[in-house]
């Protein structure tokens, strides 16, 4: 079945009827996804992108732990795939653009990557929110953000193409096991796991289809096409994750229709959080979780 998927996915892309991050036809999982999350009726869920990372250096523990403290429902984390196989947060494919080092995470061993100085960026980039205990920061592999916040948050995990990096998908999920986050945990939304790439979230629906997915999509379709596209996510998503610059209300209501959640990124001004909300998003990404804690208490009265 996999493999028939794959291919049925392959097949669209090559005749152009999607661009990346598109998804397979409408069968290909077998049915709707199953998954639901916990949230009551109405409930707008935070998302502290990267962490806090509009306050402190991105996906880093001191970004996570300031977006917990930020009211954030969940911690978004990036997932990278190191030399030996281990899994990392980390944004970039590179090293360069939040470390002192260079190069790519898949060409470091886990013992070199911690050597790196992932903190000391952001007080160069942003000397007005420098702080001293940001310069030396570490690299987090996946397993100690489990270990440090277990299951008293909620995580929000990207991964990658399966192509680039075989295996993280097995490996997400022995984790998950291993820390209690699948089972009843999986299905009440501990943790959401999103990407860009559809096989990615399919080979995670056929080894844990409790598991709340989202369907990233960098352009979704607008308007009459919109429908086609979301009635197959929703064959194995809860959800879609569109760039907030490429939509608008219709697309939002369009989505909400399909009884899909829609969490858009990145929103990170007041302005744009409260279009959002009047547009009906049910979540949404942003760099600043406090921000969009006061707009939604707000929003809410």
């Amino acid at each position: 079945m996999k493999q028939q998927v794959l291919r049925m996915v392959m097949a669209v892309l090559a005749v152009g009827m999607v661009m990346h991050a598109m998804i397979p036809a409408a069968n290909a999982a077998g049915g709707s996804a199953q998954a639901k999350l916990p949230a009551p009726e109405g409930k707008i869920v935070n998302v502290a992108h990267r962490g806090a990372s509009g306050h402190a250096p991105e996906h880093t523990i001191a970004s996570y732990e300031l977006g917990i403290a930020m009211k954030a429902d969940y911690i978004e984390i990036d997932l990278q795939m190191t030399k030996d196989d281990v899994l990392v947060a980390m944004h970039d494919q590179a090293v360069n653009r939040t470390t002192n080092g260079s190069g790519y995470v898949r060409d470091y061993m886990l013992e070199e990557l911690k050597k790196l100085d992932a903190g000391s960026w952001f007080n160069a980039s942003f000397p007005e929110k420098a702080k001293p205990e940001y310069a030396g920061l570490q690299v987090p592999t996946l397993e100690e953000i489990f270990q440090r916040f277990g299951r008293s948050t909620n995580y929000y995990i990207e991964t990658k193409s399966p192509a680039a990096y075989p295996g993280m998908e097995e490996k997400l999920l022995e984790l998950m096991e291993k820390y209690h986050l699948t089972g009843e945990n999986g299905r009440s939304g501990k943790v959401i796991i999103q990407s860009f790439h559809p096989e990615s979230l399919l080979k995670i629906h056929e080894l844990q289809p409790d598991i709340p997915l989202v369907q990233l999509i960098s352009r979704p379709e607008l308007g009459k096409k919109a429908n086609e596209q979301l009635e197959q996510i929703k064959q194995y998503a809860i959800g879609v994750g569109p760039n907030f610059s490429n939509i608008n209300k219709e697309y939002v209501q369009t989505v909400r229709g399909h009884g899909l959640l829609i969490h858009p990124y990145t929103v990170n001004t007041e302005e744009a959080m409260k279009t959002a909300l009047s547009w009906g998003v049910t979540g949404l990404f942003t760099d600043y979780p406090d921000v969009f804690h006061k707009v939604m208490k707000k929003h809410k009265r």
